[in-house]
């Protein structure tokens, strides 16, 4: 008979997840992060009333130095101790734990990789290879999702809660509720609030039909229940599928693309940190480097030295 996942296992189980729906990272990266928490976590399990809240510093560096003693290289530990502490922020995060204690723990800082953003064009292709006329319900969702996830900087969590009462048509912005249950205020463009108007007029209300009145949300499924996070996942990598986009695309690059684009044309870093919700402008600033070639061109352009 085969065991099922221990307590540390399901945890393990929802991080790699969030790597791959919120961070985006690849199948070879989650599969390494999964490798060597797998075996931390092995290893704590040995000890009676393992959890990840009586972890201790001194407990990491007792398992960094079993490590070393199974013979295993520099260059592996150094990349143990990344993912326990990539494993440890998560949890943090996630209120699943009171205190990051490897938050001073020397690591390369590799958390805060940006994957890929599309280009303007690349966006106006993933975007409208669902038509905004015609009647398919289902369609005329997704090109809905694509265009609000773009216009506001939307994670694919947030997108998933959005409610139809969140939006304020006339105001042009939408109510989002972010990371730790903090709500913000998110401007939207009219092309999306046109779509929206729209949705929620005639579409949401055929998605609706014969199902229980009452549901808050605003993007359905075809049963007429709120749309998961990993059924938005799909709609994106299927509309890029479509689109002929050969990059690695999920929710959060519409988010980075988001960022990018709005630094790109001039924003200022904290209006773009507002709108994406980090609490911290670090966090923000990871979207600096990716305007690096129109600032060297203005620099050669206008600088008397440049």
């Amino acid at each position: 008979m085969e065991r099922g996942l221990t307590e540390l296992e399901k945890i393990l189980e929802h991080f790699t997840g969030f790597l791959a729906l919120e961070k985006g990272l690849s199948r070879n990266s989650i599969t390494a992060y999964g490798a060597d928490l797998t075996d931390f976590i092995s290893w704590l399990e040995s000890s009676p009333g393992a959890s990840f809240g009586n972890v201790s510093r001194a407990l990491i560096l007792d398992y960094l130095a079993n490590c070393k003693e199974r013979g295993m290289e520099p260059a592996t530990l150094a990349r143990r101790l990344v993912s326990i502490k990539v494993l440890f922020r998560y949890l943090f995060q996630e209120r699943i734990i009171p205190e990051d204690v490897t938050d001073v723990m020397d690591s390369p800082k590799l958390w805060k990789i940006l994957p890929d953003f599309l280009s303007a064009s690349e966006i106006k292709k993933l975007i409208e290879i669902y038509p905004a006329t015609g009647k398919d319900p289902l369609i005329f969702r997704n090109r809905t999702i694509l265009e609000v996830m773009y216009a506001c900087g939307l994670r694919v969590s947030e997108t998933a809660d959005i409610r139809y009462d969140y939006v304020y048509v006339a105001e042009e912005i939408i109510r989002v509720r972010g990371k730790g249950n903090k709500e913000r205020i998110v401007p939207v463009g009219k092309p999306a609030l046109k779509l929206i108007q729209r949705y929620i007029s005639e579409i949401r209300p055929q998605l609706a039909e014969g199902t229980a009145p009452g549901n808050p949300y605003l993007f359905l499924s075809q049963n007429g229940i709120r749309l998961d996070r990993e059924r938005i996942w799909g709609i994106v990598k299927e509309a890029a599928h479509l689109a002929g986009i050969k990059k690695n695309i999920h929710p959060h690059t519409l988010r980075h693309s988001f960022a990018s684009h709005l630094l790109e044309n001039g924003a200022d870093l904290r209006v773009i940190q507002e709108m994406l919700g980090h609490a911290d402008i670090s966090t923000t600033q990871i979207y600096t480097h990716v305007d690096q070639s129109r600032l060297i061109s203005i620099h050669k352009r206008f600088h008397p030295r440049g």
